[in-house]
């Protein structure tokens, strides 16, 4: 099974610190890849994989304001559509781009769906919802105008988030510094309890932070330790004594959520969104309706028990669970789907001559693979194949004169040997050259081909 995992470049996978997104998509691969699965990463890259690693982007445009998003954003999705033949499935963690590309490609598409924006962006959603196999990250996530290939909770390596049997005396706010994700609630609750509160994550909405943060961080009772990643990120959520996650919108999940739990730290959580789904109410931590609410659970906070809250999060989101529902569904879509053959994945050489088998096209395609001499005396291998929208346009193809002399066609038409992309009476033409031209090159030989 070959899997093209498409992640976001927002920042690199997996992130030094924020980038749930990416966190995600690299949780998922590596399982994969311990699995046996043969994934192509598409991140930016600076990131890191067992797997391939494929991307055109150097960095994240969250980490390198010199980056252009949209225009990048395109250029990475592409990138990976360009090559949709050599993969079983495509599995996209980037939003909403690459649905515009998923009905140029036979290759199966899956989205995870991390979270809507806005109701803004559904009319993009609902466009593709009949060609694209859509994934929720929560049942209360799941939009009722879409329809949707099942619901499959994050997981996490547990063995990343050491356990704690004792915890410690302070409470801990950890997300993002934004409204929806509830510091000022956190902050207010601390005070009214007479806890320190340590906070941990990115400043997203600066007006919110200075108007609602800033005035009350001291350094002593109300500390802020900005981004934190790794195992500092581990020891913080083991060393306290409940995460309160008082959000102010329906969570779609909550990575810290169940991180927070597998160090065995109980959580204290509005009963919004997915929170139902993740934390079992009384077991590893409570489900408040209100601020009060949440105040008194803070005093109950010891009825809890850490070894409680380590022991779901092992059974219920290790990232094991999580690999083995994501290839029961690849699975599901490869036998649903019409019989292809993927083609190879390049090869990584250091020479000039590509020594690649030709690679098996479907059945009613045209192929071949060969090499040309370029002016330059280098030989450059080429890997073409045409497949056609429907069996009646092979049909009139086939009865007209120019055509069926396919050979003389594809000598011609291999002139260019370079990476292009060709469309007349809607048949879709590939070729990829496993060695590049220089641009003078390109310029003289590349040739358009029409039909007809």
């Amino acid at each position: 099974m070959r899997i093209a995992m498409l992640s976001s470049i927002s920042w690199r996978t997996p992130p030094h610190g924020y980038g749930p997104w990416e966190q995600v998509t690299s949780h998922l691969t590596e399982a994969l890849v311990a699995k046996g699965v043969d994934v192509t990463l598409f991140a930016t890259q600076d990131s890191m994989t067992s797997g391939h690693l494929a991307g055109p982007v150097a960095r994240g445009y969250s980490e390198d304001r010199d980056i252009d998003a949209k225009t990048w954003e395109l250029l990475h999705v592409a990138h990976l559509f360009e090559r949709a033949d050599e993969f079983d499935i495509i599995h996209n963690h980037a939003d909403i781009v690459p649905l515009a590309f998923s009905r140029l490609v036979d290759t199966p598409v899956v989205t995870t769906i991390h979270g809507f924006s806005s109701e803004r962006i559904l009319p993009i959603f609902r466009s593709y919802d009949d060609r694209v196999a859509y994934v929720a990250i929560s049942d209360a996530d799941r939009h009722p105008d879409l329809t949707y290939a099942a619901t499959i909770h994050h997981g996490i390596n547990i063995d990343d988030f050491p356990f704690d049997p004792v915890g410690g005396p302070n409470l801990l706010f950890f997300g993002r510094i934004h409204p929806d994700k509830g510091a000022s609630d956190a902050i207010r609750a601390a005070m009214a309890t007479g806890h320190r509160l340590e906070m941990a994550g990115i400043i997203q909405d600066h007006d919110y932070h200075q108007r609602e943060v800033a005035p009350f961080i001291d350094g002593d009772r109300i500390v802020h330790v900005g981004v934190v990643g790794g195992s500092h990120r581990a020891a913080l959520l083991g060393r306290s004594r409940a995460l309160l996650h008082l959000i102010g919108f329906d969570e779609p999940f909550g990575l810290s959520v169940v991180e927070a739990m597998a160090c065995g730290t109980p959580v204290i959580a509005y009963r919004r969104g997915s929170m139902a789904e993740l934390i079992d109410d009384g077991v590893t931590g409570f489900l408040v309706d209100s601020f009060d609410e949440a105040i008194a659970a803070i005093g109950r906070i010891g009825e809890i028990d850490r070894a409680a809250c380590r022991k779901a999060a092992t059974a219920r989101f290790g990232v094991e669970r999580m690999a083995e529902n994501y290839i029961a569904l690849y699975e599901d879509l490869i036998r649903k789907a019409p019989r292809r053959t993927p083609k190879s994945h390049p090869a990584e050489t250091n020479s000039a001559v590509d020594t690649r088998q030709p690679p098996a096209y479907a059945a009613g395609a045209w192929g071949k693979s060969g090499s040309v001499t370029g002016k330059d005396g280098h030989v450059r291998s080429f890997d073409i194949a045409f497949s056609w929208m429907d069996k009646g346009l092979v049909e009139a193809l086939e009865k007209m004169a120019p055509i069926p002399d396919r050979q003389a066609f594809y000598d011609l038409y291999c002139l260019s040997h370079v990476a292009t992309y060709h469309q007349a009476f809607k048949p879709r033409i590939y070729a990829r050259s496993m060695a590049g031209c220089d641009a003078a090159e390109v310029d003289r030989e590349q040739k358009e081909i029409r039909i007809g």
